[in-house]
C-alpha cells in the first residue's frame, strides 16, 4: 500500500469560475490551500497535467488558476474532472489518520471477528465520515460512522478494520 507512485486524489474540479480559464476547485487536503504544494497535479489517466494556482477562497472551495486552462470552455471541459497527486510528494499521516484510498477495499470485522464486509468507499458530507460497507451478507451498503468508538481498530499492516458498530446496523 505504501507505493510512492501511487496517486492520491486531492481535489475535484467544480466548474468554470470566471470568463478567463479560472476554476472553482474543490480542495481534499486537510489544509486547503496546500494543494497548491502538490504541483503538478495530473487526471487519474495521466493523460493531463497542471499547475495550480490559488487564486483566493470562494464558497465550497478555491478558485484557482490551472496552468494551459486560458478560456471558459477549457473549464467548462474539466467539470468533474479529478486532481492526483503521487503519494510520495504528500506528507506522512500520524497513527490515526488515513488516506481514503487506503481504506477502500479493506475488510470491516466486527468485535467477535465476524466479517461485516469491505469498504467501498468513504463519504464525508461535513459531519464526519462515513465508511461505506458492502459485503455479500448485506442487502444493501451499510454507512458505517468513522468514529473511533464505532471503529475502534484499523490495521493497514494487516489489511483489517475492526468495527463496533450501533446496535441494529447490520441487521437484515
Amino acid at each position: 500500500m505504501d507505493n510512492p507512485d501511487e496517486l492520491i486524489c486531492v481535489g475535484t474540479i467544480a466548474g468554470a469560475f470566471g470568463v478567463r480559464g479560472e476554476v472553482r476547485l474543490k480542495s481534499f487536503t486537510a489544509d486547503p490551500e496546500a494543494i497548491e504544494d502538490y504541483n503538478p497535479l495530473v487526471t487519474e489517466d495521466g493523460s493531463l497535467s497542471f499547475e495550480v494556482g490559488i487564486i483566493g477562497p470562494i464558497k465550497n472551495g478555491l478558485s484557482v488558476r490551472l496552468s494551459s486552462v486560458t478560456t471558459k470552455e477549457d473549464a467548462d471541459a474539466l467539470k468533474g474532472v479529478n486532481l492526483y497527486a503521487p503519494r510520495s510528494r504528500l506528507p506522512s499521516l500520524p497513527d490515526d489518520e488515513f488516506y481514503y484510498a487506503d481504506l477502500i477495499g479493506v475488510a470491516v470485522y466486527d468485535t467477535g471477528g465476524t466479517l461485516l464486509g469491505q469498504v467501498k468507499a468513504v463519504h464525508d458530507h461535513g459531519a464526519g465520515d462515513l465508511l461505506e460497507i458492502h459485503g455479500a451478507g448485506l442487502r444493501d451498503s451499510v454507512l458505517l460512522p468513522f468514529t473511533k468508538a464505532a471503529v475502534p481498530t484499523v490495521d493497514l499492516t494487516a489489511g483489517r478494520i475492526i468495527a463496533d458498530p450501533p446496535e441494529g446496523l447490520f441487521d437484515a
